[in-house]
């Protein structure tokens, strides 16, 4: 009898060699041999791994950091792929967005946490990464693939369900998921991540969730799998014939106005935009991300635009009739919830990489890299110059603006300060290429206003996800890009009771930040939001509870200094403006980690921006506070727009 059977093929002599790994120990392998490159600058794009180990990962990638660590220092080298022990697993995403955000997303860290509720403390820095567009990659822990030992410890069980663990709940978070059940799916997840992190349109939060015994499983990886690979920042062109239609409309402009986004930074565009705007002098109004394109005090800058915007840039904006667009998704914050351009045929241009964000407001859509779009459209515009006339009415709004941040400024020696005060010490007494941290609260919005920034990466404000609790670790992640600059974290108390314990990370690894810590007894941010609305500032400030059952008693006698001090960070209090002179000076001549402690009055506002945000007020209400606010509310309603003209018309 003949057999039919396949003849067994035999194993070629030339074929890869391969070598056997956990999953776990060739993920860290194949990290550590990643690059970037963009206009021929070549790097490596992860400088290390963030984790905090628990059962899940502590066998896994714990192992595999581990392994390679010893191998490191055995070869007297250090470890391709540094460790840090972070102290919340959200903080650790924290630091490093902020890392890829100092380092304009050429570079970033993995993040490992463990089985469960370490994975979804995750989630927020997922979302954050994601909104903000900043390339992190997350390795959240997962249960048994095989199930073999299910229900295991922290397992999510469903009854409709058998494959849905709580790590899908990074599926809507991140731009990239997957989970490797098998190794053999390993190279396939890790490529795909990596195709979304360095893609600029694409990146956000990528996420691999790798069950817990398959990160401890051996397998038979091809040597190839671990060659270093260099991944291409590309940077799209612009076409021409979309930059002749934008140069056409701005061509007809008398009042233009260029709203700079974050993308312009991220382009290393500011040298363009500076030599577009000189050319043409349009003026330069500024987004969160964006602030820094152009110094405070360029002849066109005429700085924040928006809801927290300068009386300038606000101007503005309610005259152009061009507005031109780049890198910028147009929040609320940045179109003063669409109601900043009051032109009745105002027109746009917009220049993102992005294809969803350059259809925003309507208008001509040009898909490219900024610097790339800037220098064509310099090109384009070489014939084309605003008036003299509103050269000089730019120079003056801005002046006017600048006077009013100087006396927000002012102060008198022996008096306790405010916020705004605070905000003006910390910018004189900084050096220019020093960097001001800051998220959530009212500072952001003050700083937005009245930092007057001297260097394009010198702002780093977090206003995608304004998320509480990212001061103190994103300043870590700004300062170990960038050790050579001294960062100020500038956080009120409501943010720091949220994630103070990251001071422990910057002691531990010697990374030094100055920590600005404003004490104001509860959220003036919300506060003063809240009496906007009529709300009358209820549940923002911390206080005992009084007799009728309010949280409305004395205040609670917090001690944050102190709670700073036990942390590990070298901590001085100030209350008056010669106290906080001398405070940042030993601050910036010290190694450590300083905080500067200082009281201040929440009730003193910063400048009005003459500006809007919508945040909606009961319609119908017993409280008159509230029916005033509503009514308020009801007026700037009426003057929203959807801003949806074509602007090729």
């Amino acid at each position: 009898m003949v057999s039919t059977a396949p003849m067994r093929p035999e194993k070629s002599p030339d074929a890869e060699p391969t070598v056997r790994l956990t999953v776990a120990q060739a993920t860290i392998r194949f990290l550590s041999n990643q690059y970037v490159e963009r206009d021929g600058e070549r790097g490596k794009f992860f400088a290390g791994c963030f984790g905090i180990f628990g059962h899940g990962n502590v066998a896994g990638l714990g192992q595999a950091l581990l392994q390679s660590e010893i191998a490191a220092a055995e070869a007297g080298a250090q470890p391709p792929l540094r460790y840090v022990l972070g102290r919340n697993e959200q903080a650790m995403v924290h630091s490093a967005v902020a890392f890829t955000r100092q380092k304009d997303r050429l570079q970033t860290w993995a993040v490992t946490a463990s089985v469960g509720p370490g994975s979804t403390n995750m989630l927020t820095g997922a979302a954050l990464a994601t909104i903000n567009r900043l390339p992190v990659l997350l390795l959240p822990a997962d249960t048994f693939a095989t199930r073999a030992s299910a229900p295991v410890l922290q397992e999510l069980e469903l009854p409709s369900s058998g494959d849905v663990t709580v790590n899908d709940a990074f599926k809507p978070l991140s731009r990239y998921f997957d989970r490797v059940w098998r190794p053999e799916q390993l190279p396939a997840a890790l490529l795909g991540a990596l195709r979304v992190l360095t893609d600029p349109v694409e990146t956000g939060a990528a996420t691999i969730s790798i069950p817990q015994d398959v990160q401890a499983e051996a397998h038979d990886w091809p040597e190839s799998l671990f060659a270093e690979r260099t991944w291409h920042v590309a940077r799209p062109l612009p076409e021409r014939s979309v930059i002749d239609r934008a140069a056409q409309i701005i061509r007809t402009a008398r009042k233009p106005l260029i709203v700079a986004g974050g993308g312009v930074i991220y382009s290393g565009a500011t040298d363009s935009l500076a030599a577009l705007c000189e050319q043409t002098g349009i003026p330069v109004g500024q987004s969160q991300a964006g602030k820094g394109s152009l110094p405070y005090d360029h002849r066109q800058s005429v700085g924040a635009i928006g809801s927290t915007g300068t009386t300038a840039a606000n101007a503005l904006a309610t005259e152009a009739d061009v507005v031109i667009g780049i890198g910028t998704r147009y929040s609320d914050f940045t179109s003063a919830s669409r109601t900043a351009f009051g032109n009745p045929d105002v027109r746009f241009v917009n220049i993102n990489v992005a294809s969803l964000d350059s259809v925003k407001q309507g208008g001509v859509s040009v898909v490219a890299d900024a610097r790339e779009a800037i220098d064509a459209l310099r090109a384009a515009l070489d014939d084309y110059s605003v008036s003299y006339e509103y050269r000089a009415r730019t120079g003056e709004l801005a002046r006017e603006w600048d006077d009013i941040v100087t006396e927000a400024y002012r102060v008198e020696d022996g008096m306790t300060l405010n916020q705004n005060q605070v905000i003006g010490l910390a910018n004189t007494l900084s050096d220019p290429r020093d960097v001001v941290v800051c998220a959530a609260g009212s500072m952001p919005g003050d700083l937005h206003k009245l930092w007057r920034t001297r260097d394009r990466k010198g702002y780093h404000v977090e206003y995608g996800f304004s998320c509480m609790g990212y001061e103190v670790a994103g300043g870590i992640g700004a300062k170990m890009a960038e050790p050579d600059r001294d960062v100020f974290v500038l956080v009120g108390d409501g943010s720091y009771l949220m994630m103070a314990t990251e001071l422990v990370t910057a002691v531990q690894e010697g990374v030094k930040v100055i920590l600005v810590l404003v004490q104001n007894h509860g959220f003036a941010s919300i506060g003063s939001l809240s009496e906007a609305l009529g709300s009358q500032r209820f549940g923002t400030a911390y206080r005992y509870r009084s007799d009728d059952g309010r949280l409305d008693g004395g205040k609670l006698p917090v001690d944050l200094a102190a709670n700073a001090a036990s942390l590990g960070a070298e901590v001085i209090r100030v209350q008056t403006a010669g106290e906080f002179t001398d405070a940042v000076k030993v601050a910036k001549a010290s190694d450590r980690t300083c905080v500067i402690h200082v009281e201040t009055d929440p009730l003193v506002p910063a400048p009005d921006s003459e500006s809007w945000w919508d945040v909606p007020v009961s319609q119908v209400s017993t409280l008159e506070s509230t029916q005033n606010a509503y009514r308020t509310y009801a007026d700037w309603k009426k003057i929203q727009r959807p801003y949806l003209k074509p602007s090729d018309r």
